[in-house]
């Protein structure tokens, strides 16, 4: 079989191990660094990787060669935690924080997620649409071509269904893949806030209809102070299991409630954020094979000083990732190279573990390791290219955009940092 599509030359590929499971413990600081590299594809299928000149068989009459010199390259990277639809923005309350009132005191008063809630409810389709469309697009110039999206800002069946669709429809029409996350039980409106139990009764009914329209594959809750107990986390995501969902968990950002614990009993793909996890729930998480999603840059938004403790988890045998959290309040961004920047520089992670941290790890966090997350032959032609000399010079120099290009299913989708449009 020859190729369609051959970029040569590449300075540097960065080539992931897919063992059959997500790359847990020192595994995290293995894989393989091709120089001179080349990246075949067969339309829209990886046909082969290399060092050195193509070898002949992979050269047809319709192959095009392109090389691609002063460069490097990795598998398309994985944004696995995002708060991609919402309604308004939060920036009024910047000065707040920087005039030192805290995320829960901010919630408190009305504003944080409750504000981004109002703005929801009141946003139609179109508007809600096209103001993820934009955000989309900005991950996607900043090289990634898989996005975890979380609903959350309706607490409502109405609102939560149409951040659903909207993410569906994204899915749909932009080259890039969507994987839907329900998460009514986000934070506790007003009128829940002296009793939330009839709210996750309420949750619960919607499930079977999420299910029925296709319209989310995993369901979030948020188990921290002030928001769900771990004992209303678990009901909800038992239902959630029940349904066939695939579980995530908001857990220890705030304080150490029991999330973790929740998550490595009902066996959750991944428990998200972790800041404050004890020792004690690092070993229950890494026992229980639970993928941690950790969100360096929330921490930075935030300007706290408690980093999740990534060099602890790997340690103990854990699986991580490295994601944005881009949302209207906590962490307003699309940029994952940055969020891997700050994975060398708060999480003191090795560049390979930060490349396996949103490549073949994050794709296993959105369940989709047979079709993405790394270079083997038969998986979809995912690529993100690097104006960088190496792949260190990446996580070196940051707050840069570095990536030229970016491939999806073999076709480019951006080039010089511009939205290639249809």
């Amino acid at each position: 079989m020859t190729a369609t599509l051959i970029l040569t030359h590449f300075n540097e590929l960065f080539v992931p191990n897919d063992p059959g499971h997500p790359l847990r413990g020192k595994e995290m600081n293995e894989a393989t660094v091709l120089k001179d590299a080349y990246v075949a594809f067969q339309d829209d299928k990886i046909l082969a990787i290399g060092e050195g000149e193509v070898p002949a068989e992979l050269i047809g009459p319709k192959t095009k060669i392109e090389e691609r010199r002063g460069m490097v390259a990795t598998p398309g990277l994985i944004d696995c935690h995002t708060h991609l639809v919402y309604g308004g923005s939060r920036e009024h309350e910047f000065s707040k924080k920087l005039n030192g009132m805290s995320y829960l005191d901010i919630l408190a008063e009305g504003g944080g997620i409750l504000s981004t809630l109002k703005a929801t409810r009141e946003s139609s389709f179109e508007t809600l649409y096209d103001k993820s469309k934009d955000l989309l697009e900005q991950m996607m110039i900043h090289g990634v071509t898989t996005v975890e999206a979380k609903s959350g800002y309706g607490l409502n069946w109405e609102t939560e269904k149409r951040q659903l669709e909207v993410v569906k429809k994204l899915n749909e029409d932009l080259p890039v893949d969507l994987v839907s996350t329900f998460m009514a039980a986000h934070v506790i409106p007003p009128e829940y806030k002296e009793n939330p139990d009839p709210l996750i009764d309420e949750i619960i009914t919607m499930l079977p209809k999420i299910k029925e329209e296709n319209l989310a594959e995993f369901v979030d809750v948020f188990c921290d102070a002030g928001v769900y107990t771990a004992e209303q986390s678990k009901r909800l995501l038992e239902a959630a299991k029940k349904e066939g969902f695939a579980l995530r968990i908001h857990a220890d950002e705030i304080e150490s409630i029991g999330g973790s614990t929740v998550a490595a009993e009902l066996g959750a793909t991944s428990a998200e954020h972790l800041m404050v996890i004890t020792d004690e729930d690092i070993q229950k998480l890494a026992d229980a094979h639970v993928i941690g999603n950790l969100l360096p840059a929330t921490t930075f938004s935030l300007m706290e000083d408690t980093y999740a403790p990534a060099r602890k988890m790997m340690d103990a045998g854990m699986a991580i990732t490295i994601t944005t959290d881009s949302n209207p309040g906590s962490c307003p961004m699309a940029n994952l190279q940055f969020v891997m920047q700050l994975g060398c520089l708060y999480l003191r992670m090795t560049p390979t573990e930060v490349y396996n941290a949103v490549t073949i790890n994050a794709a296993y966090s959105v369940h989709r390791e047979k079709t993405v997350g790394s270079l083997d032959k038969g998986k979809n032609a995912d690529l993100t290219v690097f104006a960088v000399p190496n792949l260190d010079y990446l996580l070196y120099y940051f707050a840069t955009n570095h990536a030229a290009e970016v491939y999806k299913n073999g076709k480019c989708i951006v080039k010089d940092r511009q939205i290639v449009r249809a």
